[in-house]
């Protein structure tokens, strides 16, 4: 049996991962005429990266610096949460310590 080199878009390769998932990925890969290497290959990309890992051109090299970049994001939105927290608190100290001094001059 050969194959015809083909090309998938995006879409077309999701939705033959999910189909794969569904029917199984024996029948799905022959209905469509893909080799397992090709499949396999997709869905590591997907597993690993989602959607973004079918855009062409994402190395190794980008995908350390997404990582590199997901982790300082996510360090900066702790630190802006606390800064909130923080400033939230300080606002309600402050409240009550007026209470306390209005209720003092009383």
């Amino acid at each position: 049996m050969t194959m015809e080199k083909r090309s998938f878009s995006k879409e077309e390769k999701l939705a033959i991962i999910k189909e794969a998932s569904i029917h199984g990925v024996k029948p799905t890969l022959e209905k469509y005429g893909i080799y397992p290497a090709g499949y396999y290959s997709w869905k590591k990309k997907y597993d690993a990266m989602g959607e973004e890992g079918f855009h062409h051109g994402m190395t190794p090299k980008h995908l350390k610096r997404i990582r590199e970049l997901e982790k300082e994001n996510l360090a900066l939105k702790q630190l802006v949460a606390e800064k909130e927290l923080e400033n939230k608190l300080k606002g309600e100290l402050l409240k009550k310590q007026q209470a306390l001094e209005k209720k003092r001059r009383l």
